[in-house]
């Protein structure tokens, strides 16, 4: 189980700006690269409650990968993205 730490998300939408990355959400990509659910003008999903699983982070940690990294590593690394997004 993860700790009582949650991903410390800032809601900025560049992960929903670069669905066309991964080949587990090319799917959502409306044609430029961006999901389509990501709202541009209020950069928040329109589907949030109902959102695949791979775009809730602890969902997705526990699901896939609980039994190959500690929630501290899958929060560093996913942060280590965060900023390689943020830096484009």
């Amino acid at each position: 189980m993860a700790s009582s730490e949650p991903f410390p998300c800032s809601a900025c939408g560049l992960c929903c700006q670069k669905v066309n990355l991964s080949e587990q959400t090319i799917y959502l990509d409306r044609g430029d690269g961006t999901c389509r659910h990501f709202d541009d003008s209020t950069r928040l999903c329109t589907i949030y409650e109902t959102r695949p699983l791979v775009c809730r982070v602890e969902d997705y940690y526990h699901h896939y990968l609980s039994e190959q990294m500690s929630w501290q590593d899958f929060i560093q690394i996913n942060i280590e993205v965060c900023k390689q997004f943020q830096s484009e």
